[in-house]
């Protein structure tokens, strides 16, 4: 089954997971060398690339940041439940 998830202005890294079932994403390898990229800008150049607010920029700076592989459950949460919207 695929499964498509409208982006969250929110998400939540806090409730607990309630499976322990994962699956890793294609193409990490393409992922880390963007991540690496723009974990080189800062809130003002990722408020401007994004057309996001200050806030939000802030924060995603913040995940750039903690982004690394490889991911396991101590470092990352699967998509669908860290999805916080309708």
């Amino acid at each position: 089954m695929l499964m498509v998830i409208s982006p969250a202005k929110t998400l939540d890294y806090e409730t607990p997971v309630t499976t322990s079932k994962f699956s890793i994403p294609d193409y990490l390898d393409k992922s880390a060398e963007l991540v690496d990229e723009v974990k080189k800008k800062s809130s003002i150049d990722l408020m401007s690339m994004m057309q996001v607010s200050q806030k939000l920029a802030d924060i995603n700076v913040k995940r750039f940041n903690q982004w690394h592989l490889p991911f396991n459950v101590e470092n990352s949460k699967q998509a669908v439940l860290a999805f916080k919207g309708d």
